[in-house]
């Protein structure tokens, strides 16, 4: 194992699910005429929050699986305790409310179970957890999780508690990739894993669920190697692949209907239903496609059009405006496809990261090396695995090198200022060098491109000099020190609100 510097530590531990204690500073925003203050804090690594009324909201803890009140500003009672794997950045991730709540009292959670650990490390004691979730004791074991770890249910809000009323679907989180079978796939030295598991889940205008799942390490269709990994015929894992089986449903945006069924209007739902089988009907189920990982989706409240961010691996971070039916690239390209040549560049190159010491390589997954990125636009194009009425697009922004960002959030209110109305919020996913920035986005009057003033950013790229380097966005900086921000909202008096993972607050944003 190669030796790493106490600096190179300290970065592992703050990547978005292992956080480590951010600097003491207070977190704070450029405009004068603004200022942040503490909500709630002493929260055990909180991802998310829904509101409930104005000064009530509901909180997610990753680490404990507890879905906490918070009622003027404290604490008030632990309305659901989950027995989660909190492994990497496994755990309790994402909330969302019915759309017609509370008349209708649904309240759905995205989460990871556990299993007992496998006497076989590359093959899980289980494969899907029981279908009512079991309650208290979590654990850390990367391997204690079944195959199908990662899950949505939905629960009903009885004014104080949350109960289980039914699962909505199970997704992969079972990462250990260094089995022998199938032979030949130079995973031997790839240790387990419990990241890239998206965990967002969000209603649209169309009242329609979103569901963003990470792509959980695969190596498949989903993810543009229509072959798999390495041969046709050879399998992704030892599990199969590379067709979207359901141990192989990742790297998507799924829309679901609010019981779980799928709806007819899918961009894919012809297309799934004439291949059939499990694959065809997991098809069915996807919004868009080829996506590495993210911690922030959200809708424009003025245009309903569906945004996410997308984490590269050390090249091009992604801001995008997500249509029905896109291909987004993965692992094929990253970043718009006429920078193809510097995503290649970047990820063969071993130049050192600046934080860890570790060089840039790899793409984190040994299945597939970089070395495979295409020489040319044209060439990477034709290698995406296209669904019948699939498109690929560009990102609207994208930083050169990764940035790291997590949450994402709209402000839907004039509380800030008109000025803030409609923009774009976006956290970090790291503390280090970038310090816990939040990013502000203005949007094109049509609402479907990133508007800028820096005549630098006329390209819509930031420049960087290496990962978490901020050059070329300073002009987007919104503010400092909010460590780890994986959920930004807007309340119900218009502010915007911002989860700290790592901080273990939620923060409000006001007008002084």
């Amino acid at each position: 194992m190669r030796r790493l510097s106490i600096a190179a530590i300290l970065a592992a531990l703050s990547l978005f699910g292992i956080a480590s204690s951010s600097a003491a500073a207070a977190p704070s925003v450029l405009d004068p005429n603004l200022t942040v203050h503490a909500v709630v804090s002493g929260l055990a690594q909180p991802t998310s929050m829904a509101f409930l009324g104005p000064n009530d909201f509901l909180v997610l803890e990753k680490s404990t699986g507890k879905v906490q009140r918070v009622t003027n500003g404290a604490v008030t009672s632990t309305v659901l305790d989950l027995a989660v794997n909190n492994a990497s950045e496994r755990g309790l991730l994402g909330i969302a409310l019915h759309p017609n709540f509370p008349m209708n009292r649904s309240v759905y959670l995205f989460w990871t179970c556990s299993a007992p650990p496998p006497p076989i490390p590359f093959f899980p004691t289980a494969t899907r957890c029981s279908t009512t979730p079991e309650l208290g004791a979590d654990t850390a074991n990367i391997l204690a999780v079944p195959l199908l770890g990662n899950r949505v249910d939905r629960f009903l809000w009885n004014g104080s508690t949350l109960t289980f009323d039914r699962n909505l679907i199970m997704l992969r989180a079972f990462q250990n990739d260094g089995a022998p079978i199938p032979p030949g796939q130079g995973d031997a030295a790839q240790p387990a894993r419990g990241n890239h598991d998206g965990g967002i889940i969000t209603f649209g205008p169309d009242g329609k669920l979103y569901i963003l799942m990470g792509d959980n390490g695969r190596r498949g269709q989903l993810q543009n190697l229509v072959d798999g990994p390495t041969a046709p015929g050879v399998a992704d894992d030892q599990f199969g692949g590379p067709e979207p089986d359901d141990a192989h449903l990742t790297g998507v945006t799924l829309r679901l209907n609010d019981d779980g069924s799928t709806p007819s209007d899918n961009p894919f739902f012809a297309a799934g239903a004439a291949i059939g089988g499990e694959a065809g009907a997991n098809i069915r189920k996807i919004f868009s496609y080829g996506i590495r990982n993210s911690f922030g989706m959200a809708f424009d409240p003025i245009s309903g059009n569906l945004w996410n961010e997308q984490n590269g691996d050390d090249s091009f971070t992604e801001l995008n405006r997500v249509e029905p039916g896109e291909n987004a690239g993965w692992v094929q390209i990253m970043g718009p496809v006429g920078r193809l040549a510097q995503y290649k560049a970047i990820e063969t190159s071993n130049a050192v990261d600046p934080v860890t010491g570790t060089p840039y390589s790899g793409l984190q997954q040994d299945r597939w090396s970089p070395t495979n990125i295409a020489d040319t636009p044209q060439e990477a194009l034709s290698r995406l695995f296209m669904l019948p009425g699939a498109h690929y697009s560009d990102p609207e922004f994208s930083w050169k090198f990764e940035i790291a960002p997590a949450g994402v959030g709209f402000l839907n209110s004039r509380a800030l200022g008109p000025q803030y109305r409609g923009d774009l919020f976006v956290g970090a996913a790291r503390t280090f060098l970038e310090n816990g920035f939040l990013w502000r986005f203005n949007l094109t009057g049509n609402r479907r491109k990133i508007a800028v003033d820096d005549p630098r950013l006329e390209d819509r790229v930031a420049d960087n000099n290496n990962k978490f380097d901020i050059t070329e966005s300073e002009t987007l900086l919104f503010g400092r020190d909010f460590g780890i921000a994986t959920d930004l909202e807007t309340g119900p008096n218009g502010n915007l609100f911002v989860v700290s993972l790592d901080q273990g607050a939620v923060y409000e944003i006001v007008h002084r």
